[in-house]
């Protein structure tokens, strides 16, 4: 079994302005799919707003040189990651049929990005 990273993106501003009634679709779609993925889900999150987050950026040759430590983002974007699943699947076809129960793939401020881990031995 493969493991698969879904990042779900989308726009900060209208996350926070969305209806009632859009964020309670979100929220259904999201029980949705833990409903269907089940034991395939190996963690999961929501992340708080972008502006709470730190960055760590290197500074020189990455040779013992410190990091510069700054607030927010690492880039400044109009989409930002609010939340993610890792998921064990058999094949991608598998994770996209499944990422089909999230909300977030119908609207137009959102997305989901699907990306396989790195398997080592």
């Amino acid at each position: 079994m493969a493991k698969y990273m879904l990042l779900i993106y989308g726009n900060e501003q209208r996350w926070e302005t969305m209806s009632a009634a859009e964020s309670a679709e979100i929220d259904a779609g999201h029980v949705a799919f833990v409903n269907r993925a089940g034991v395939r889900i190996l963690a999961s999150g929501q992340l708080e707003p972008s502006s709470t987050a730190t960055t760590l950026r290197g500074t020189g040759t990455g040779t013992g040189d410190e990091p510069a430590v700054t607030d927010g983002p690492f880039l400044e974007t109009k989409e930002v990651l609010g939340g993610f699943y890792l998921l064990e699947a058999a094949d991608l076809d598998e994770v996209v049929a499944l990422s089909r129960e999230l909300a977030e793939v119908r609207h137009d401020h959102s997305g989901v990005e699907i990306t396989p881990l790195v398997h080592h031995g």
